[in-house]
């Protein structure tokens, strides 16, 4: 589909099917005419070949990547979406953005980072096993983003049992720590870039490896995914798939989590060679893992039984399987486990899109410091007992709801997730909507728009035979049983109570997730007789 202001054509990419999402891009903006304005929304073989765990690709391989997106253009034989535009945008307050935007970057820490990385891993290690827990401050995450992005997360993660192992089956004691260094995969970037007008810039493109002469800088839910969750100690590898995945367009946190279940049903007995043809599935088989990957990208051999993700492979492959997928209402769970914030585990039930990291989580909710802003959201005290989080109860119900409503502010101006976790009083998205759009709406009311997005999309999914009660958390990732070993021994959390907690708080019946009747006429969502 080409679209430039002027004229909206359906145009033939015969050409073009088969090819990878980046030359797929280069491709269509070289003849697009405009290739200064252009921009393109692809999909690569994933999409076309309709895997349920691909992404739709843009800016050279970055991937909206969860919930099977590139499936729904590949279903249509959509290759492509080319934008070309001419027209600006329209602000109504410029200087009132300008003069936001100054204060914003202000929180900026300036020059560069120049301690060691496992200082900040032992320091992640100690807060997280202390008795009392310190409210997290985004801005402290500013120079660390800058530096190293989100990689900057692995040794952290994996210290304080934040990063699943094992598909979920291992600990700290099972994956050297130290192994994926986030200053080596410094010293592997080429230059640097950020999102358009943004003063942090997290991103960067490294060098390739496997014949790929670049790469992006792998992001932590990548590095985790087949690294710790497959027991892979091989960086170079990581890169390589890094880069096979994006130019394929699936979704890499699926299809680590795919590969790490795979790993754990050869192990256990429920596949052999003879279906994998001939290869051994072990953990830490590299070869292996990265010739899997092709298969699933290709849907060859048994890479097709796996392209679906694990609830569909699990179901295909049977005897039982089903344990050792691991998964909320079919999606793959990200690379953040419940018993170290409940908070992920929360959201990933409790969301209409289940299985989002990004929805919201303990963390999250401190850092966007909504009580600056929102008259009803709680503040979190400066320090708190640990196991306060272990408690599922009204507070965190509104916590949740909190975290969520404002993630569907975010998402609906476009902003983004690392920019809000300075807080709503330092990235100020309420007076940044009002400036741009001309509004005077508080920040309360802005809160209520998230509300009717967020139901709405609930709505969605009960039209459509979705059952919310039915999305379940397999018991290893909320403490059921509580852990024996590792930085989470005898961490457990009610995880079904808490979403029980969320659903009130956001005026959805507790037990059904159905939005109360009160709910969805208050935010002008009933339907009319004789309305469609």
């Amino acid at each position: 589909i080409y679209a430039d202001g002027k004229t909206v054509e359906i145009r033939s990419a015969a050409h073009l099917w088969g090819k990878d999402a980046v030359e797929t891009e280069a491709a269509f903006v070289a003849e697009s005419g405009n290739p200064q304005r252009a921009r393109v929304a692809c999909i690569g073989e994933a999409g076309e070949k309709i895997s349920l765990i691909s992404g739709i690709c843009n800016d050279r391989g970055r991937l909206a990547a969860r919930s099977g997106l590139g499936a729904v253009m590949g279903s249509k034989k959509l290759k492509a979406i080319l934008l070309a535009g001419t027209k600006s945008i329209p602000c109504a307050d410029l200087a009132g953005v300008k003069r936001l935007s100054k204060e914003c970057a202000a929180f900026m820490l300036k020059g560069e980072l120049n301690i060691p990385t496992w200082v900040i891993a032992i320091a992640g290690w100690f807060l997280g096993s202390s008795p009392r827990t310190m409210r997290l401050d985004g801005l402290s995450s500013l120079p660390i983003m800058r530096k190293w992005g989100t990689s900057s997360g692995m040794q952290v993660g994996l210290l304080t049992g934040d990063t699943p192992i094992k598909n979920w089956h291992g600990t700290r004691s099972d994956y050297p720590w130290k192994k994926i260094d986030p200053a080596k995969i410094d010293q592997s970037v080429i230059k640097r870039y950020h999102c358009y007008a943004c003063p942090l810039g997290c991103g960067a493109i490294s060098r390739g490896t496997g014949g790929f002469a670049e790469t992006h800088r792998p992001e932590y839910e990548t590095l985790a995914a087949f690294g710790p969750m497959t027991l892979n100690t091989d960086l170079d590898s990581i890169f390589y798939i890094n880069e096979l995945l994006n130019r394929a367009g699936m979704d890499s946190i699926s299809a680590g989590g795919t590969l790490a279940f795979a790993i754990n049903c050869f192990e256990n007995g429920l596949i052999s060679e003879s279906e994998t043809g001939g290869m051994r599935l072990t953990w830490g088989n590299t070869e292996a893992i990265i010739r899997l990957t092709k298969m699933m990208i290709a849907r060859e051999g048994f890479g097709d039984v796996l392209a679906d993700g694990v609830k569909v492979a699990a179901e295909r492959i049977g005897k039982g399987a089903e344990r050792f997928a691991i998964h909320a209402g079919g999606q793959e769970l990200p690379m953040h486990d419940p018993k170290s914030d409940t908070g992920y585990g929360l959201h990933y039930i409790a969301d209409p899109t289940p299985g989002r990291h990004t929805i919201g989580s303990n963390m999250i909710y401190e850092t966007l410091r909504l009580w600056t802003k929102v008259s009803w959201a709680p503040e979190t005290p400066s320090t708190y007992p640990a196991g306060q989080k272990y408690v599922a109860d009204a507070a965190q119900g509104v916590h949740a709801a909190g975290c969520v409503l404002a993630k569907m502010l975010i998402d609906g101006a476009g902003l983004c997730n690392f920019g809000l976790m300075m807080g709503v009083d330092r990235f100020p998205i309420f007076e940044y909507i009002n400036a741009a759009a001309g509004w005077q709406k508080t920040p309360d009311e802005y809160m209520e728009i998230g509300r009717r997005i967020h139901t709405l999309r609930q709505m969605f999914n009960l039209r459509e035979g979705v059952d919310p009660a039915q999305v379940r958390l397999p018991g290893v990732t909320y403490g059921d049983p509580p852990p024996e070993r590792g930085p989470l021994k005898g961490k457990q959390f009610d995880v079904y109570a808490a979403r029980a907690h969320t659903w009130r708080a956001l005026g959805w019946d507790a037990a059904t997730g159905v939005p109360l009747a009160e709910t969805v006429e208050r935010l002008g969502l009933a339907v009319r007789p004789g309305e469609e």
